[in-house]
């Protein structure tokens, strides 16, 4: 019996195969799995391009954030800058009051020395003539000493 039925399971094999059933079975069985290839390489694909879209995405959300803190850095130093205008005007006027007492100063203190060399000139000029009237002084005592001498 066993012989019988491996007998017609042999003959059922031929009549399919002559038919062309087991070859569009072969085919449809191979198309399946071309096609179940075909779509675990885009799977794989797609799973590879997914740590890139997440770096990306990152990256993105990273530059709009150092954007925003970039504006309101630049806000704040704009406010900064509003609030402490008054104090540098302030500062400015402090400045310039400082620098022209300076310069007063300065022009006093010019003052005061041109009229102590006038004073230091003048006092030298004093002595030399006052030298000069002793020298002549003396030289007439001499003159007239040595008259009286001669005279004798």
């Amino acid at each position: 019996m066993n012989k019988l039925l491996d007998f017609g399971r042999k003959a059922m094999f031929y009549v399919r195969v002559l038919s062309g059933y087991e070859e569009r079975r072969i085919r449809s069985y191979r198309l399946q799995l071309q096609q179940r290839l075909q779509q675990a390489q885009e799977r794989k694909a797609g799973i590879r391009k997914v740590p890139e879209q997440i770096i990306l995405s990152e990256v993105r959300r990273m530059v709009e954030e150092m954007q925003a803190l970039n504006k309101k850095l630049d806000e704040t130093e704009a406010v900064i800058e509003e609030y402490f205008k008054p104090i540098d005007k302030e500062a400015e006027i402090i400045m310039k009051v400082q620098l022209e007492g300076e310069e007063k100063t300065m022009k006093e203190m010019m003052k005061a020395m041109q009229n102590q060399a006038l004073l230091e000139a003048a006092e030298a000029e004093k002595i030399g003539c006052l030298q000069n009237v002793d020298t002549d002084q003396h030289n007439q005592e001499k003159t007239s000493i040595s008259m009286h001498t001669e005279v004798r």
